[in-house]
């Protein structure tokens, strides 16, 4: 009795272990299979409104389609969705739908993604959505925030873009420019009107889980005020993070008010202490991100602080209105990729 006490706990665990694959293969599979049999549909629907040249044709097919369908297999085959599968026709290529499911999206992340016109955009939030998991309620909400707009990468030239879009792809690690942003929206910290940098920092690291969420996935905390000496002098580094993906130390300090050169200065000195006394085997060089109440591009434009290990952004205590920072960000995006050219 006892070998067969001590037996079947093992027994079951393997037993358990084989159900759980099976069922997580029969998931992948039936996933890959609503989501092509979608496109299919969008396809062949494309195929046949192309072929008739008439608007007010494809609506009516449509919707005729649509009510002949649900006649015969239930709810679930409204025109709306109809219309769904022939967008992500028009939108996806069927290996880019394989290439989806093969990565765990779901038609639901492939709905969110079909309505981003912009092909490299799109491409950025599909592989930030495969690297850091997001379901598709977080994929929604990036796409909202304007992650891509905020990121150092959308003002690079299309062709630099595309190349480090690939990249990621292809080594399955973020780069700094996909990392960090130009303006983070700190207005879960619950901050008054008025604070101090002490005030801030204390709100961080009550609100960390909310602070490293708009950060993004991968960065770790490791410290506060943390205090380096240099010929006796004491200075501290307001927040010291780790980021898995990048493997590095990533140094943060908090300022009221614009950017001033001499907050490079004072960076510069904490990553070289850094690099030198913190830096272990297998790391990258650290990098320093400095945090304002205020944005004032020229400075950093001088200083040729994007192309640095320094990089400034804009924090808002307050969401700022969608569309006038859409439009500041994109004609920021414009200006960048003009000067580059």
């Amino acid at each position: 009795m006892n070998e067969i006490e001590n037996h079947v706990p093992l027994l079951y665990e393997d037993v358990c272990q084989i159900i759980e694959t099976s069922r997580s293969r029969l998931a992948t599979t039936v996933n890959s299979e609503v989501c092509l049999l979608h496109w299919y549909i969008g396809s062949r629907i494309k195929e046949d409104v192309l072929y008739n040249k008439r608007a007010e044709y494809g609506k009516a097919i449509v919707k005729t389609l649509a009510t002949k369908l649900t006649e015969r297999y239930g709810k679930g085959w409204s025109d709306r969705k109809l219309l769904h599968c022939i967008r992500a026709a028009y939108t996806f290529t069927k290996d880019e739908i394989i290439y989806a499911t093969r990565i765990q999206l779901t038609w639901t992340h492939l709905r969110s993604l079909m309505f981003i016109e912009d092909t490299l955009k799109r491409s950025f939030y599909l592989e930030m959505a495969r690297i850091e998991h997001w379901d598709t309620r977080t994929l929604d909400q990036k796409i909202d925030s304007l992650l891509y707009e905020r990121t150092a990468l959308s003002k690079k030239p299309e062709e630099l873009i595309n190349q480090e879009l690939q990249k990621i792809q292809s080594t399955n690690s973020l780069t700094p420019d996909t990392v960090f942003r130009s303006s983070y929206f700190l207005d879960a910290l619950g901050l008054a009107e008025t604070f101090s940098e002490k005030d801030l920092e204390n709100a961080i690291l009550y609100n960390l889980q909310s602070f490293i969420k708009e950060m993004g996935n991968d960065f770790a905390f490791l410290d506060r005020q943390k205090r380096i000496t240099v010929d006796s002098v004491d200075y501290r580094i307001d927040l010291l993070f780790f980021h898995r993906s990048l493997k590095r130390l990533v140094a943060i300090d908090l300022k009221l008010g614009k950017f001033k050169p001499e907050h490079e200065g004072q960076m510069l000195l904490y990553l070289r202490y850094l690099n030198k006394n913190e830096r272990k085997d297998g790391e990258e060089s650290p990098i320093g991100l400095i945090l304002c109440s205020e944005g004032n591009t020229e400075h950093i434009e001088y200083l040729m602080l994007e192309e640095s290990e320094i990089k400034v952004a804009q924090y808002y205590t307050q969401l700022p209105d969608k569309k006038l920072l859409s439009e500041k960000l994109q004609k920021a995006i414009a200006v960048a990729r003009e000067n580059q050219k």
